[in-house]
């Protein structure tokens, strides 16, 4: 196996083997938890804490295209991080994804 450096500017995190369908992945970029979700073979990248207590996103569960925070039912868009239900009112950071030869990496600006 030929190991890949990672493009200017990204993190591998994971591969798309370890977020299949359907599921939430957390993983921490220097010290930063990120949870991805995996919507249909399409990858998201959001801030793995909920904006109403900052609880971990990844603890959660994934329906369609939101996460629930398992702790007090707060749902987050994964595209766009937005709060789609109370108790969550603040969006959540999300971050761009890249998939190369099945190797996620995500772009942390900051």
């Amino acid at each position: 196996m030929v190991e890949q450096e990672a493009p200017q500017g990204w993190t591998l995190v994971a591969t798309v083997d370890q977020c299949p369908p359907g599921n939430l992945f957390g993983v921490r970029v220097d010290g930063l938890g990120i949870v991805l979700a995996n919507v249909d073979g399409t990858i998201y990248a959001l801030e793995d804490q909920c904006s109403h207590q900052e609880l971990p996103l990844s603890d959660g569960y994934l329906e369609d295209d939101q996460v629930e925070c398992i702790y007090h039912g707060a749902r987050f868009s994964v595209c766009s991080g937005a709060a789609r239900a109370l108790p969550g009112i603040k969006p959540v950071a999300t971050f761009s994804v890249d998939i190369r030869d099945g190797d996620i990496y995500v772009q942390v600006v900051g």
